[in-house]
């Protein structure tokens, strides 16, 4: 059984992922700033709140990491802030705010985890298609999809600097999928996939993708580009 970190678990896919690998028997460490009660009374789950723009809060990860698993399988880095907003009103908080969770927060998590990564270990970042270079473009989401660029670059640098060690990187770039935070954002639009049929994808990728791919960028749209 595999030690799984994942990200962004109160709600959407983060949830349902956690619940999958936890019934599966894995080992869950379920980072989000909210705890659903469902994760806390699972046995195979460690819920810790964390918000991944606050630097010190990823302590407590550090130290549950050298203290009781010692080894970390997979991450799957799922959170994500989404703000919907036109780029001449986007404040430079906003926009660094933006980035603080999608980016920094992806790099800060995985620079704590390095120690405990080991051959075979399988990092999975979640982005967007709006953040594939020549997709469909939205307007509103300058910050977002940027950010969701950023974390694709990042990833294809990582897995060349540690595919001597036999660490993957690969990355999801999501078409849409009908979470609470889509909802938020676009009230009414019916995306075609669920969190729970998207998390089934996500589940089966994180166990065995590593095998087939590294530093890839998969999109996962059922619409082109």
């Amino acid at each position: 059984m595999k030690n799984i970190i994942i990200t962004g678990t109160s709600r959407g896919i983060g949830y349902e992922l956690a619940l999958q690998f936890a019934q599966a028997g894995h080992q869950v460490l379920a980072i989000s700033r909210k705890t659903p009660q469902a994760l806390i009374e699972n046995q195979n789950i460690t819920c810790v709140s964390v918000d991944l723009a606050l630097d010190n809060d990823l302590e407590v990860v550090s130290q549950f990491l050298s203290s009781i698993w010692k080894k970390v399988d997979i991450i799957i880095h799922n959170a994500g802030s989404l703000l919907l907003k036109p780029f001449g009103e986007i404040t430079s908080k906003e926009f660094e705010n933006i980035y603080k969770v999608n980016v920094f927060g992806v790099a800060n998590l995985t620079r704590i985890c390095l120690p405990y990564l080991q051959k075979g270990s399988h990092i999975v970042t979640i982005s967007s298609m709006g953040g594939i270079q020549g997709s469909v473009k939205f307007a509103g989401l300058s910050a977002y999809s940027s950010s969701k660029g950023a974390v694709i670059t990042l990833s294809e640098l990582l897995a060349e600097e540690y595919k001597e060690q036999g660490i993957a990187f690969n990355v999801l770039a999501l078409g849409s999928v009908n979470t609470e935070m889509l909802q938020e954002a676009f009230p009414g639009y019916e995306a075609p996939l669920s969190p729970k049929e998207m998390a089934d994808y996500i589940f089966d990728f994180a166990l065995t993708g590593n095998k087939y791919y590294n530093g890839k960028v998969l999109q996962v749209s059922s619409s082109t580009p």
